[in-house]
């Protein structure tokens, strides 16, 4: 089924609040413009067979109005000639071909009243159907200019990602260069007093325990 039952619908409708209400937009205004489209073919093709069929009309309508002229000049050669019967009977001929010249004015006048209310809504169609257009022309604008905000975005923000790692790779290879270098300085010189001092306290801690583990093993081997 399509987006519109009749051409009113088109004609009347409200594109934005259509599009607004969509899940899809962009695939429901390309609906429309098929559509519009298709009823725009439609549209022109009926006004093309109201063309043909006004110009037939005009023609027969024509050639009934010359068949009266013939009659009623018929009708007075007749009358002249003294056959008032063959006058009766022109005159009833050319009555009927003007009666058909009257039925032919009323097509006529309504078949252009279909032309005029097909032009205007050929002139209304392709106004929506401009619309449409500029709607979708719109739609794709902000899809790409989403689409390539999202992607400078995601470079960006992969790009500060990568900078980060790098200036921590930097930051921790800095701090390793200062603390060998601080090494350096430490290497070949002598040691403090406070330094040996640690290192006798360290001595006699490893002389302590060393001779409480051979008491306990010393106690275990009695005992056996």
């Amino acid at each position: 089924m399509g987006v519109f039952s009749r051409l009113t619908d088109i004609v009347n409708s409200n594109i934005n609040a259509m599009l607004d209400k969509a899940e899809d937009p962009e695939k429901i205004v390309r609906l429309i413009i098929q559509e519009m489209e298709d009823t725009l073919v439609e549209v022109r093709s009926r006004a093309a067979r109201a063309i043909a069929d006004k110009k037939d009309v005009e023609r027969r309508k024509a050639e009934f109005a010359a068949r009266a002229n013939e009659w009623e000049s018929k009708a007075e050669l007749a009358i002249a000639k003294g056959r008032d019967d063959l006058a009766r009977g022109a005159i009833a001929a050319k009555r009927k071909a003007t009666e058909m010249v009257a039925l032919f004015e009323k097509e006529e006048d309504a078949i252009g009243k279909s032309l005029a209310k097909a032009n205007d809504d050929l002139e209304k169609l392709q106004a929506k159907l401009k619309e449409a257009k500029a709607k979708q022309r719109s739609l794709e604008i902000r899809r790409h200019g989403a689409v390539d905000a999202l992607r400078i975005n995601r470079q960006v923000y992969d790009g500060r990602i990568d900078e980060a790692l790098a200036r921590y790779e930097r930051y921790e290879r800095k701090i390793d260069e200062l603390e060998a270098e601080a090494e350096t300085y430490v290497m070949g010189r002598p040691k403090s007093l406070d330094e040996e001092f640690r290192e006798l306290a360290a001595e006699d801690d490893v002389k302590a325990e060393f001779e409480a583990l051979k008491q306990r093993v010393a106690a275990r081997v009695n005992k056996s």
